[in-house]
């Protein structure tokens, strides 16, 4: 059996990126496996106030169990992790905004008196819709293009022309940038709500809401997690063969 004890100072992004399915454990505690991904467990554990012992025995039974549930993300040629971000993701944030958004107004209106937190909960959940808007189409033209370039020309031996931006690693500090704020931006969100538990006079649309925001925010950690600790590790690698 693997054990992790010998591993406790790898950093929390590359155990979930070796099994994603250790991500249900730090999301358990807490502990942010995306933006923050660059830490040991004892580092965010200490930071948390939680038993780190108690967190690496949970991964540990969840590493060790035999289920082949968890998806292999490390494994896929990176051309191929760029379609599927784009298309599950990306399509994903798009199709869920706009019905996100005509609830909350609507929760504003009929709920904003009794409950003042949806205002700001609108107004954060607003600005992360423009931001990540704008981020992926940043992607989409500028980085997964140059990323599907380089997987090409390494497959047929070839060269790749210097980008505008110099180096792969510009355009990736600031797309990492980005997530970190909408990371923030969530984190305020689950705080405001509760960690998206409606209150007891709530309604239907109320408590779609708050499972749509919770689930958007558990699509968005997933998304994070595979450019910040696998797409763009890898990216950045690639480029080297090319210097």
């Amino acid at each position: 059996m693997e054990t992790l004890l010998k591993n406790t100072q790898k950093q929390i992004g590359e155990f979930v990126a070796d099994d994603f399915r250790t991500a249900a454990v730090f999301a358990k505690h807490k502990i942010d496996f995306c933006c923050n991904g660059n830490r040991s467990i004892h580092e965010a554990c200490e930071k948390k106030g939680i038993d780190s012992n108690l967190v690496i025995e949970e991964l540990e039974a969840v590493v060790n169990s035999s289920s082949n549930q968890s998806i292999d993300y490390k494994s896929w040629p990176l051309d191929l992790l760029v379609e599927y971000i784009e298309k599950k993701h990306h399509r994903y944030v798009e199709e869920k905004i706009p019905v996100l958004r005509q609830f909350l107004d609507k929760l504003c209106r009929v709920h904003g008196e009794r409950h003042p937190e949806l205002f700001k909960i609108n107004e954060l959940f607003t600005a992360s819709a423009g931001e990540l808007t704008a981020h992926m189409k940043k992607e989409e033209l500028i980085l997964f293009p140059f990323i599907k370039k380089m997987v090409k020309a390494s497959l047929d031996h070839g060269a790749v022309e210097s980008p505008q931006f110099k180096t792969v690693e510009n355009p990736i500090a600031m797309m990492m940038e980005e997530h970190d704020n909408e990371g923030e931006r969530f984190r305020q969100i689950a705080e405001l709500t509760d960690d998206y538990n409606p209150p007891s006079d709530a309604c239907n649309t109320y408590k779609v809401t708050y499972a749509m925001l919770d689930e958007f925010e558990k699509d968005l950690h997933l998304h994070i997690h595979l450019e910040n600790n696998i797409l763009f590790p890898e990216a950045i690698k690639l480029e080297k063969i090319f210097e």
